[in-house]
């Protein structure tokens, strides 16, 4: 990001990308065709991944700004005020007047596993007009993007280097060029999302690792569930073992995954050592010490 508005303006790491409002339920079962399933009370709280990603960094430690529409509703009200109160700087959180905020309907079963329809708000998706105001005031060190937002911001974000660091996350949009991997440091994927990008089946997450990079980025980082995280870089490649918990919840382990590894990444932390914290990170989300059986397990 440029530096000209001052001190003042200066974050660890700046998330682009959607905030919504995640309503979740635990249910027994997935509902069957023609079936209905009876779960949990109803909860809503503020998600998307982008805006947990900027709570984790923050939680952390970090200094991390969030750059997200959401509608001046109720909904989108309850998520400005769930980033102050995690300090994340919200300046760039744009409320849309008229407009209805997103929302994620969660299903978590007993297994910890949890199946996500995204609703989509299109008034508040973000623009490029967004993507100049917000970088042209803002100074980080490293900028991450969701690379399933709308193909011109995002084509304009990585066209328009304003961080060191530049980390992308998700499968791109069909309408985004796949030579623009090629402007990013680093890529991060689940194995299922590198599958999606190479046209293939799951793999070996670090040979996926390879075959993304050779696509442009020189840096790919693949997570692959209770079998850890894959990584290469010009000086090496490895994996990463993920340590045993009791498995909760799956929701949001991704992105408390890839805020801890921004903010190291921000603060130039080794990428081995990175994704090894990450990793502890992710791990935490989805699991304490209950009653579930212990297994492998980080975001997938």
């Amino acid at each position: 990001m440029t530096d000209s508005s001052g001190a003042g303006n200066r974050v660890d790491v700046v998330f682009v990308g959607r905030a919504n409002i995640d309503l979740t339920v635990h249910v027994p079962h997935r509902a069957r065709p023609g079936r209905t399933a009876v779960g949990s009370p109803l909860t809503a709280n503020a998600g998307g991944k982008s805006l947990n990603q900027a709570i984790a960094a923050a939680r952390h430690g970090g200094r991390a700004a969030l750059i997200a529409n959401v509608g001046a509703d109720t909904w989108g009200y309850q998520i400005t005020t769930a980033l102050t109160d995690a300090g994340v700087d919200t300046r760039h959180v744009r409320l849309v007047p008229d407009a209805t905020t997103g929302a994620a309907i969660i299903e978590v079963t007993p297994d910890g596993e949890s199946y996500i329809t995204l609703a989509l708000s299109p008034a508040t998706e973000l623009t490029t007009d967004d993507i100049h105001r917000a970088t042209a005031s803002l100074a980080a060190e490293a900028v991450i993007v969701q690379l399933d937002l709308p193909p011109e911001p995002v084509t304009t974000l990585l066209s328009h280097r304003r961080a060191p660091i530049l980390v992308g996350n998700l499968v791109p949009n069909p309408g985004l060029d796949p030579r623009l991997l090629a402007e990013l440091d680093v890529l991060v994927v689940n194995q299922h999302e590198a599958a999606a990008i190479l046209r293939t089946t799951a793999g070996n997450p670090l040979e996926s690792a390879a075959a993304l990079q050779r696509l442009g980025p020189p840096t790919v980082v693949v997570t692959a569930g209770p079998n850890g995280a894959a990584f290469t870089h010009p000086h090496g490649s490895g994996t990463v073992p993920a340590p045993a918990v009791s498995v909760v919840d799956t929701t949001g382990a991704g992105d408390a995954f890839l805020g801890s590894l921004a903010l190291d990444l921000a603060r130039h932390a080794p990428l081995p050592d990175a994704i090894t914290t990450a990793v502890h990170a992710g791990s935490h989300t989805v699991g304490h010490s209950g009653a579930h059986t212990p297994t492998n397990q980080i975001p997938k």
